[in-house]
């Protein structure tokens, strides 16, 4: 019978069966959830390995990295084993996987649709808790030259200063502009600012002979078009 102290250690486990040893001979997709989040945990509990434990943390969350990915650092230190720094640990590998995939989106991606738009941009609204306004710069052909972060403000609003709007599409010689802006509270409805706001860069737009194609309200689980609407 194996005593408890070995099946609690993953050095009692065989070399195939260790995350650290099964990644570096396999690789990493050859891991699985919980044997990733084992390498960041580095050790278990008094009852449970690294493995078992990250398989319980992953269960808290009924197995969906999209819902850790919004543990905060008191929410994790609740798992027994789990302190401060294995939290923070947690998050910031979390946080980078929402990085990298933000980043993983060419900028020559022509627009063709609103679809189109809410998948280049929804990794960079993913998971944010507070407003961000955003703005892509497009060319004659839709193809995409610039993608800015225009401002950054609280749970309720954000400012979208059309001098700053403006000054990056002239940089970019842009001959499009799309707008979006994210709604934390997951409501997609555009509110009477929302509108007025994109009324009022549309008009400026014309002056500068620079087209607003669209302006997106984008949440976790979807997105408003105002163009799509007939609100433009």
């Amino acid at each position: 019978m194996v005593k408890l102290e070995q099946r609690l250690n993953i050095k009692a486990l065989s070399a195939a069966d260790r995350p650290r040893e099964k990644l570096i001979t396999h690789g990493r997709r050859h891991l699985s959830d919980a044997e990733l989040m084992a390498i960041l945990l580095r050790s278990g509990n008094s009852q449970e390995n690294a493995v078992e434990l990250g398989q319980r943390i992953l269960c808290g969350y009924k197995n969906d990295l999209y819902d850790a990915g919004n543990a905060s650092v008191n929410e994790l230190c609740k798992f027994k084993g789990v302190g401060e720094a294995k939290a923070l640990t947690i998050i910031a590998a979390l946080e980078l996987g929402r990085r990298r995939r933000a980043c993983a989106e060419p900028l020559s991606k022509s627009i063709s649709c609103s679809k189109d738009i809410f998948e280049l941009l929804l990794p960079a609204f993913a998971d944010l808790e507070h407003e961000e306004f955003w703005v892509l710069t497009l060319n004659r052909a839709n193809v995409v030259t610039g993608r800015f972060m225009v401002s950054k403000g609280g749970m309720t609003g954000t400012i979208a200063d059309p001098k700053i709007i403006f000054k990056m599409a002239l940089e970019r010689n842009a001959a499009y502009l799309i707008l979006a802006h994210n709604h934390p509270s997951g409501n997609m409805a555009p509110s009477e600012q929302d509108i007025r706001i994109t009324k009022n860069l549309v008009l400026a737009g014309e002056m500068l002979e620079i087209q607003v194609l669209d302006h997106l309200i984008i949440t976790n689980l979807g997105y408003y078009s105002l163009s799509d609407e007939g609100i433009m």
